[in-house]
């Protein structure tokens, strides 16, 4: 396995409130994570860092993730128990009030692989040279297209597509939405809406179809993404199988 991860301000923003993190352990389990911090300077970043720092000493805490049911059941406690500090931050910070972030989660081992989701952060699978979203996103206008207000085209430019429906920091109680996908993927990719705002599906598919390796096509999508405005923070984690590999 091979995998890669970056966080860049973009072009736009004067601060990165994203936080992003890919760890593993002895028993070839991997997790990756992006969250997307909201509620401005020293707040947003304040509550993606809380989201990925407890994400990660969760981790290395356990000596492995156990079955597929129990790593779901251990990803809806951690993510309950990040709301919880993000709350009780903002109760110790009045300052903070309003911060919040998104997260997507992937896990992967030799048996099972998992995604999770809170917010509009986006989570893929890569196989046989296509990517397909798995995550759903929790927005005004993703409700509003599962209802059938607005088309798939409408939602791309209306003008509150980035308002959310879910975020931790924002509900209380908050769940996570769990997917289980087949473990036959080649690949993982986690990215905030930075990318997926400034580059269509298949524009990032062409560049992970490329001969680069993996640093090159995380930068490659970052330096495109800028190229086109760089109107958000901008991360990506990247999880790939080499041949023979799983």
């Amino acid at each position: 396995m091979k995998a890669f991860y970056l966080t860049d301000p973009g072009k736009v923003r004067d601060h990165n409130e994203d936080s992003v993190t890919i760890l593993s352990n002895d028993n070839g389990e991997y997790i990756l994570a992006v969250a997307d911090g909201m509620g401005g300077h020293k707040a947003g970043e304040v509550a993606s860092s809380i989201a990925t720092t407890h994400l990660e000493a969760r981790f290395v805490s356990l000596d492995t993730l156990g079955t597929k049911e129990e790593a779901i059941e251990w990803l809806r406690e951690v993510t309950k128990e990040i709301n919880d500090k993000i709350f009780a931050y903002t109760f110790q910070n009045p300052d903070s009030k309003g911060m919040g972030t998104t997260l997507v989660v992937a896990i992967r081992t030799r048996d099972y692989v998992l995604f999770g989701n809170i917010g509009d952060s986006s989570g893929f699978v890569y196989k046989n040279g296509k990517l397909v979203k798995v995550t759903k996103d929790h927005t005004l206008v993703n409700l509003l297209v599962s209802t059938g207000e607005l088309t798939e085209e409408e939602a791309k430019y209306h003008p509150r597509k980035n308002v959310l429906m879910r975020a931790l920091g924002a509900n209380n109680p908050i769940e996570i939405d769990i997917f289980d996908v087949d473990i036959s993927v080649r690949g993982i990719l986690l990215c905030s809406d930075g990318l997926t705002n400034m580059l269509t599906f298949e524009q990032i598919e062409k560049v992970l179809n490329s001969k680069d390796n993996i640093e090159e096509k995380i930068i490659k999508l970052i330096r495109k993404s800028n190229s086109r405005g760089g109107t958000d923070n901008i991360s990506i984690a990247y999880l790939v199988s080499e041949d023979g590999e799983y």
